[in-house]
């Protein structure tokens, strides 16, 4: 009886080790399947809808930071609400830059010198209606602005252009693909993962990245400057990867 227990327990042994044995082969041949990966490129243009620039200005020395201050504050002051009757929203105003900074002078006689104080004061607006680009940059600088520029153009909604590229890009892959395997002598199989990469690309403009136009402003009124937008590209890049069979 001793013996025939054994015996069992030697073939139920034998049996489940088979069995593993068949898995991990299985799973060792699903894993070292043959894939192939395939990537397209999909590219929407659009008109941009939104101006992003930079405005500032900057004090010269003053005696005492506390004028330097104040100067800054009262062009500031003056240069946004010049904004705000251009109709720019209030939260499309951002302070991105403040500085207040001694100034000095160097001299052999007596080396380096205090000789004041100066303020650089930046904002970063975001300007929806494309139209009045020219009258920001005029009306601003005549309320005392002095540095302008880092101009970019985007697109507030890029939902459905991006849905556009993808369709767009995954096509390519696709076709690219079935090139590749005819060409090479493959079978295709099912998708198997689906990888993305976009990004938008927007077009700055470095041109009039400072204007001196003086520190007190007035005078006769500027003419508006022509800024062309141009287009953004929308650019989405996918990978597909193919079973091969």
């Amino acid at each position: 009886m001793q013996k025939t227990h054994i015996f069992l327990a030697t073939i139920v042994t034998l049996v489940v080790g088979a069995i593993v044995i068949v898995s991990l082969v299985t799973t060792n041949r699903i894993n070292n399947q043959d894939r192939f990966s395939v990537a397209g490129s999909g590219i929407v243009y659009a008109k941009a809808d939104i101006a992003n620039i930079n405005v500032g200005l900057k004090t010269g020395a003053k005696k005492t930071a506390a004028e330097a201050t104040k100067e800054s504050t009262d062009k500031m002051n003056s240069i946004i609400a010049e904004l705000k009757k251009l109709s720019i929203a209030e939260g499309d105003i951002k302070t991105s830059d403040y500085n207040l900074n001694p100034v000095y002078n160097y001299t052999n006689d007596r080396g380096q010198e205090l000789s004041g104080y100066e303020v650089t004061q930046t904002l970063t607006l975001k300007i929806r209606d494309l139209n009045k680009i020219g009258d920001v940059i005029a009306k601003t600088t005549e309320k005392g602005a002095n540095q302008i520029g880092n101009i970019s153009f985007t697109i507030d909604d890029e939902f459905q252009l991006k849905n556009q590229a993808r369709e767009m890009a995954i096509k390519k892959a696709k076709e690219k693909a079935q090139l590749i395997a005819a060409q090479a002598g493959m079978k295709l199989g099912d998708v198997k993962s689906v990888s993305e990469n976009s990004e938008p690309i927007a077009y700055p403009m470095y041109a009039n990245a400072k204007m001196d136009v003086g520190m007190g402003g007035g005078g006769s009124a500027l003419p508006s400057s022509a800024i062309q937008s141009g287009q953004n590209e929308i650019k989405v890049d996918v990978t597909l990867t193919y079973e091969v069979k």
